[in-house]
């Protein structure tokens, strides 16, 4: 449990908590094709897409622990090519997973001495997936605001064993007593679970009120006439893209860019023009539960029943409030969602009415989901507060956990179509 900022925002849903911890637990440390160095780099890989220092930085750290290379640390030139040959499939996964074709996976698993194998090449699908998708719930809860100025600083101190990431910017490794108590940690975290969830739900009470309270405030002031616009304060919003910045920023971007090739290659609306070259991906001829549940669990035992355990445990969270807002039931407001989500991404359901979608989410909300799904290091902390102010922030991060699954589930249906069709 590393995820300090991001296990108190999940913490006020514990039941989710639990699962996404036990499924994270799972990636990074258990028994799996890939080594623990490897996985923790390709961490590096897909949440240096989305300029994520929060999840990177936690990854370099946990990649040092696990005794990687410094080295590679300089950038992904210092890598092993077969490490190296991940970048294509990564960028798209990220950005335009509609994109992947079979002929990617080909490549991946037919390179000679560099080759991946079935097994190896699901583990890092699944591990880029999520990280990328953790990476918006990072940026739309405001995580990545608590690592410094600017959403942009270094790693803060969780423990006194953290001088392991200082150590990397001069070159050497941990230390093997460090590295096998952070092991037995990391082996014990899962244990720890339900005390953790006990401690959670004590400190929600207050901190449902004190949220009550600043909305209470920040209304009250805006009535007043002293609110701030956005785009008008000395130091850039929170979460901007670093490429952007014009403060002095510049060298932040460049140290994250040295993991990721082609760094201008982003998002881009579904295109309607190109429906000839690009089709519709549809869910009645792909799903999750007929088709990539089986396909990874088969070739990464027992991930596919965390990650359908973290897909039902999303859809069965509470959401009276939020739905009784909209006028309707809650499965009716969270299916909204889900299938907004995707749609943005080509993916539709032929049994649903799309018109719903305007009448269920209002603009701001649909805006603050399209930049939390598609360019996360874009969003910032006004748009967070700024739709739904009367809600809870409980409430809140439930749109930001319904964000995190939909796209990881959307990224995983094209990636193991691609291999499907790739077997077949």
């Amino acid at each position: 449990g590393r995820l300090e900022a991001v296990t108190q925002q999940m913490g006020y849903h514990p039941q989710y908590l639990d699962s996404f911890l036990k499924t994270q637990h799972y990636l990074m440390h258990m028994d799996g094709p890939l080594p623990f160095d490897c996985r923790h780099y390709i961490a590096i890989m897909a949440a240096a897409r989305h300029q994520c220092r929060y999840l990177v930085n936690l990854h370099v750290l946990q990649f040092l622990r696990a005794g990687g290379d410094p080295q590679w640390l300089r950038g992904i030139d210092f890598i092993p090519p077969k490490l190296r040959n991940l970048n294509e499939i990564n960028k798209i996964l990220a950005h335009r997973p509609w994109l992947i074709t079979k002929e990617h996976i080909e490549k991946l698993l037919k390179i000679s001495e560099w080759s991946w194998s079935l097994a190896e090449l699901v583990h890092a699908v699944v591990l880029l997936a999520h990280c990328h998708a953790l990476a918006s719930f990072v940026f739309g809860c405001g995580c990545e605001q608590d690592e410094g100025l600017g959403g942009r600083g270094s790693l803060k101190p969780l423990s006194p064993g953290n001088q392991c990431f200082c150590e990397a910017t001069t070159g050497s490794s941990c230390s093997q007593e460090l590295l096998h108590i952070s092991r037995k940690r990391s082996l014990d975290s899962c244990m720890e679970l339900d005390s953790f969830r006990e401690h959670m739900q004590r400190i929600h009470v207050e901190t449902e009120g004190r949220e009550e309270m600043r909305l209470l405030q920040q209304d009250r002031e805006e009535g007043e006439g002293q609110g701030v616009e956005v785009g008008h304060r000395s130091d850039p919003p929170a979460g901007l893209s670093p490429l952007s910045d014009t403060n002095g920023e510049v060298t932040s971007a460049t140290n994250l860019a040295c993991y990721m090739q082609d760094p201008d290659f982003g998002y881009q609306d579904f295109a309607r023009r190109n429906e000839d070259q690009t089709q519709v991906f549809r869910v009645q001829d792909y799903s999750w539960e007929d088709h990539g549940f089986s396909l990874v669990n088969r070739l990464y035992s027992d991930i596919g029943h965390l990650l359908d355990e973290k897909f039902r445990l999303v859809d069965g969270l509470q959401s009276s409030a939020m739905a009784k807002r909209q006028g309707c039931e809650p499965s009716v407001f969270k299916r909204g969602v889900w299938n907004y989500i995707h749609c943005m991404f080509g993916i539709r359901y032929d049994d649903y009415d799309y018109a719903e979608v305007n009448q269920l989410l209002e603009r701001m909300l649909k805006v603050y989901i399209k930049t939390v799904t598609c360019y996360p290091e874009k969003t910032n902390s006004e748009m967070f507060d700024r739709f739904w102010k009367q809600f809870k922030h409980s409430e809140k991060v439930h749109v930001n956990l319904l964000i995190l699954e939909a796209r990881m589930q959307a990224e995983l249906l094209y990636a193991l179509q691609a291999i499907t069709q790739y077997m077949i």
